[in-house]
């Protein structure tokens, strides 16, 4: 169905018609020139994100419901990187005539699950036309305790530095879908060219076998078995609102706190810009997935680059004092990876055989060409 045959207005109302508010907070979502929430004793917070097509996914490889979930866990993120809860979202789309309105629903299942995950109410947003693809624009609202707030700026000398999960995976994911699509294009491009040689020759019989080459090619699905979970780490983003929930539950308050959208060494640098100081991580301590290094090996690159640069883990990384390190050392899927230093002594990644190297923010940059 074309979406000019709903109209703005008929779009929302399809999409929202069935939405209920979950939290108390939600007075009024969907429906009027505003959504109405309502937090007397807490802290909003509020995070947004833009996703372009070309810049930020590639529909080549990325489905629609997968990108409405991993645009809605994006921001979510945002909000767990504050020490927050997260509770509604806007959802404001820019779409070219090539999508249709069940491509739209299929974004907004993914948007839906994320959200249904977290207990997020979608309150609104806002639909536009695009001539150059499709945009995705989230916000997200949250609430914290003002107490209970985790900035950048927190971080102390002798602070331990902490991780959540693995690194790496989500970025050698990418490159895996990157390198099964440009092998794809090679070889159609290949037989485009013989295909227009055998018309040119009038050459009837090699133009037949060609075009069933190419058929065979545009169904053509690849291999990815062994590799499943750095695939999931790219398509299907988690936020790590689990981890959030065992610090409270062990009663540890981070000093300083942000989520590994860009890559460790960039967030740990942000960390240490903010709370004037240096870091020490170690390499042996970074939590790198099995199926990580092996795709890193098979694809000739350095694993603890991949690591430390990658970004898109969506994990946390935090610091908290070093009194908490009973604490932390029994958390699950928490990684003790460092500690705070003092700002003159610079950011450093000690290697596996002692030696140090500056830690440079290698990783994504939205403005880069």
């Amino acid at each position: 169905m074309e979406i000019a045959s709903l109209g703005e207005f008929g779009l929302i109302d399809r999409l929202t018609k069935d939405i209920s508010a979950k939290n108390g907070s939600t007075l009024y979502g969907v429906g009027d020139d505003c959504a109405v929430l309502h937090y007397p004793d807490t802290e909003v917070l509020v995070t947004t994100d833009m996703l372009m097509e070309g810049v930020h996914f590639d529909l080549t490889y990325t489905d629609l419901q997968h990108l409405g979930y991993k645009a809605a866990m994006a921001n979510i993120s945002d909000i767990f990187a504050m020490n927050g809860t997260p509770r509604q979202l806007t959802v404001s789309l820019a779409l070219s005539k090539r999508f249709t309105v069940e491509d739209v629903e299929q974004l907004y299942s993914g948007l839906r699950l994320a959200c249904e995950k977290w207990g997020v109410d979608i309150v609104g947003g806002d639909t536009t036309s695009s001539y150059t693809g499709l945009a995705v624009s989230i916000t997200c609202i949250g609430e914290a305790r003002r107490e209970d707030i985790v900035y950048r700026n927190g971080a102390r000398v002798n602070d331990l530095i902490c991780v959540s999960g693995d690194l790496g995976a989500a970025y050698m994911g990418l490159q895996l879908l990157e390198r099964e699509k440009s092998v794809f294009y090679s070889q159609l491009d290949d037989l485009n060219k013989k295909i227009a040689k055998a018309k040119a020759d009038g050459d009837d019989t090699r133009l037949k076998s060609l075009n069933a080459q190419r058929s065979t090619l545009n169904n053509f699905q690849p291999d990815f078995s062994g590799k499943e979970y750095l695939l999931q780490r790219q398509l299907q983003t988690e936020a790590r609102g689990d981890i959030i929930a065992k610090l409270r539950e062990a009663g540890i308050r981070p000093t300083a706190m942000m989520d590994v959208s860009d890559g460790l060494s960039s967030e740990l640098r942000h960390i240490c810009k903010q709370s004037h100081c240096g870091c020490r991580i170690f390499e042996k301590e970074l939590p790198i997935d099995y199926q990580t290094a092996i795709m890193a090996e098979e694809m000739e690159m350095n694993v603890t680059t991949c690591a430390l640069n990658g970004g898109e883990d969506y994990e946390l990384v935090f610091t908290v004092p070093i009194g908490d390190l009973e604490k932390v050392k029994a958390l699950d899927d928490v990684h003790l990876i460092g500690h705070i230093t003092e700002e003159k002594f610079g950011h450093i990644l000690v290697s596996r055989d002692g030696q140090e190297f500056e830690l440079k923010a290698q990783g994504w940059n939205a403005l880069k060409d």
